[in-house]
């Protein structure tokens, strides 16, 4: 893993993903890049920089600028490659922009999550980014001192189509040589038979060489609680899984598990695009 992105709005959320993003970069000698998107506000007439003048425009990204300095000087990143970023974008194309340009290897990014209508109308700028990003993502809720991952869940319908993403999972847990818990989450909207569901995890499996693993098949009403209550019985570090980049009206009526992890799973949650 040679580089890091990592998006900041200069909030604790932020931060705290800074820190295990440091924590991690350590760990595998990589460089951190930090990025902040700066969207212009757009209640003035001055139509000569988007609606905003090019003084203003000049002021607030000296004072990005200042800001990200002064979080690069922070203890936690002594030692750390560390480049500094701002863009003038919209914070879902230039985090993908910059990501491809950099040959980023992973994006880590906080969130405090949301709730009600504003997760259903608005969304979050980290949600965004997990629906979108061909590039794996880890979401940090909040302050981890110590990320070591010793335990990490992969849940999943164990389809040809995730085998994929979980070659990129494999190597995220090997950083931390970490046991992996493989789970099928079983509802009432979406039952299985046991056996069909073994057989399943089992075709899986094969295709890989896998050693410090279990299989896990748990209950519960539906697939975004099934993940939460697994990975918390078990005390999970981290839990993984694919998403499938659901967008518009597809995204509407069908949802994402994934995203619905990331508004309401206290755990870290690292997605895959299928």
């Amino acid at each position: 893993m040679k580089r890091i992105l990592v998006p900041t709005d200069f909030s604790e959320h932020a931060e705290h993903a800074l820190k295990v993003a440091a924590q991690i970069a350590r760990k595998n000698d990589s460089e951190i890049i930090i990025l902040h998107m700066l969207e212009l506000p757009h209640q003035t007439n001055d139509a000569i920089f988007g609606g905003v003048s090019i003084p203003e425009t000049m002021l607030f990204m000296q004072k990005a600028n200042e800001t990200l300095d002064n979080i690069s000087e922070s203890s936690f990143l002594d030692g750390i490659s560390v480049t500094e970023m701002v863009k003038m974008d919209k914070p879902i194309h230039g985090i993908t922009q910059v990501s491809r340009e950099h040959n980023i290897d992973l994006i880590v990014m906080g969130s405090h999550g949301s709730s009600g209508f504003e997760e259903l109308l608005i969304g979050s700028n980290t949600e965004k980014v997990v629906r979108n990003s061909e590039i794996p993502v880890l979401v940090i809720k909040k302050d981890v001192s110590n990320f070591d991952v010793s335990n990490i869940v992969f849940a999943s319908d164990f389809s040809e189509e995730s085998k994929k993403p979980f070659e990129k999972f494999l190597n995220f847990a090997k950083l931390f040589d970490a046991k992996i818990h493989l789970v099928s989450i079983c509802t009432p909207n979406s039952f299985k038979p046991t056996h069909v569901i073994e057989k399943a995890i089992k075709d899986f499996t094969n295709s890989f060489n896998l050693a410090n693993y279990n299989t896990h098949i748990y209950n519960d009403t539906n697939i975004e609680k099934g993940i939460i209550n697994f990975s918390n019985s078990i005390n999970a570090d981290v839990i993984g899984m694919c998403t499938h980049g659901r967008t518009g009206f597809a995204h509407f009526f069908n949802g994402s598990i994934s995203e619905g992890l990331v508004n309401h799973a206290v755990r870290p949650v690292i997605t895959f695009k299928v």
